[in-house]
């Protein structure tokens, strides 16, 4: 089965994380950061940053666009994040 195309209803509600939920989307980012460097040690603290300002960034780029939160959560935070990369 595919992936079924966006619909006017997926931008509803907007994607408007609690401070947890963002906080859990920084962790995985700064994981796919750590993985993609081979978890070499000494990282961690520019991983966190780099999530943090990447994650800004998408939610601001999802807001932009009209994405909601259905939507971006049916995409993925990896697939996301390469997205709004930038």
């Amino acid at each position: 089965m595919g992936q079924q195309p966006a619909t006017d209803t997926d931008a509803l509600p907007p994607l408007d994380p609690t401070p947890a939920e963002r906080t859990e989307m920084i962790a995985v980012a700064a994981y796919y950061l750590a993985e993609r460097r081979g978890f070499a040690p000494g990282g961690a603290e520019a991983d966190w940053l780099h999530a943090e300002a990447q994650i800004e960034r998408m939610l601001a780029g999802a807001h932009a666009a009209g994405v909601g939160a259905h939507a971006l959560r049916a995409l993925g935070l990896r697939n996301a994040l390469r997205l709004w990369a930038g």
